[in-house]
């Protein structure tokens, strides 16, 4: 049997979007206080006895939400090709922080996106 480890980190970052073609009110310039969590699963530990570090993990996480925080998303790529919805912001940071951050050891196995308190989107990939 072999052991898994799930490290989990949280992040924030505020921007405003507009969803274009959208047929409700999220077709107006709007913002968000969007919440991360970022999840890294890791199939051993380093000699330190770490999965990855959560340093690690969060400042990769947040130097790529600072390239978005009090920012129109629809101006940044790709979001000024695709709809900024919660879908495509997770996975803009799953694919970007795997760049990043994935070893022979551990890799990103998720992001949640919070756009509200109540409404949230996981992408991952198998």
């Amino acid at each position: 049997m072999s052991a898994t480890y799930t490290l989990k980190i949280l992040a924030d970052f505020a921007s405003a979007h507009t969803l274009r073609d959208y047929p409700g009110d999220c077709k107006r310039m709007h913002g968000h206080n969007w919440k991360l969590e970022v999840e890294v699963t890791a199939n051993a530990l380093n000699q330190h006895g770490m999965g990855m570090d959560f340093k690690a993990i969060k400042t990769a996480t947040r130097e790529l939400a600072k390239t978005l925080d009090h920012r129109y998303l629809n101006d940044i790529p790709p979001f000024d090709e695709i709809n900024p919805t919660a879908e495509n912001i997770a996975q803009f940071f799953y694919q970007r922080l795997s760049n990043t951050l994935n070893t022979d050891t551990a890799k990103v196995s998720g992001v949640t996106v919070w756009e509200t308190d109540r409404a949230c989107v996981k992408y991952s990939e198998d």
